[in-house]
């Protein structure tokens, strides 16, 4: 199926930009922004170019019994919210109980446009100890575009500061929450690290 994603990626005109980090043996990539449910076809299609095996958290609702199937084929893995499960532990606990595992999430949670991120990825990478691969969806020139990985030192602001620089360079409608960071420069303090200050 793979073969069919990449040719229907590179009929409809999108392409890949910069190092694709193929040597690594864990990430948790992070993909913005995410406007489109066609979104999801963009980087299945990203996803089979690229040639790196790679796993997707996904709300529950899109694994109905019809369809769940389909998304778990694709390597979906569903987020049930409503559960009060510690679900950076348990993400966590699946990179460390595996040798080689690749997962993609949407930090922004949401199609519509939003002032926050959610900060779930960044606590899964750090507690299992893994980079974060940025890939930016260029709606403009339509490419999906590769940033270096971010090594997470623990210290929030000063490991996102390259993460939103990078998106800020992506040639799409920017949401809220970079557009406020591109009028002020502030990132803002997640709930855990302000508990902790």
């Amino acid at each position: 199926m793979n073969w069919l994603f990449a040719f229907l990626y590179r009929i409809f005109g999108w392409g890949i930009l910069g190092r694709v980090p193929k040597d690594l043996k864990k990430g948790i990539w992070v993909v913005c922004p995410h406007w489109n449910s066609s979104d999801f076809f963009i980087g299945v299609g990203a996803r089979a170019s690229i040639g790196v095996k790679m796993g997707f958290l996904g709300k529950s609702s899109l694994f109905k019994w019809y369809s769940a199937w389909f998304f778990r084929a694709l390597g979906g893995y569903p987020v049930y919210r409503e559960k009060s499960n510690n679900l950076v532990d348990a993400v966590a606990e699946t990179f460390n109980q595996n040798e080689f595992i690749h997962i993609a999430i949407a930090p922004e949670g949401t199609r519509s446009n939003t002032s926050k991120l959610k900060t779930g990825f960044y606590f899964m990478a750090l507690k299992a100890q893994v980079p974060l691969v940025l890939v930016g969806f260029d709606y403009t020139r339509k490419l999906v575009v590769f940033g270096e990985p971010i090594y997470l030192t623990g210290d929030y602001v000063k490991d996102m500061k390259p993460f939103y620089d990078f998106y800020l360079t992506i040639q799409s409608p920017k949401k809220e929450w970079l557009q406020l960071y591109e009028q002020t420069g502030v990132i803002p303090f997640p709930k855990e690290q302000k508990a902790e200050r």
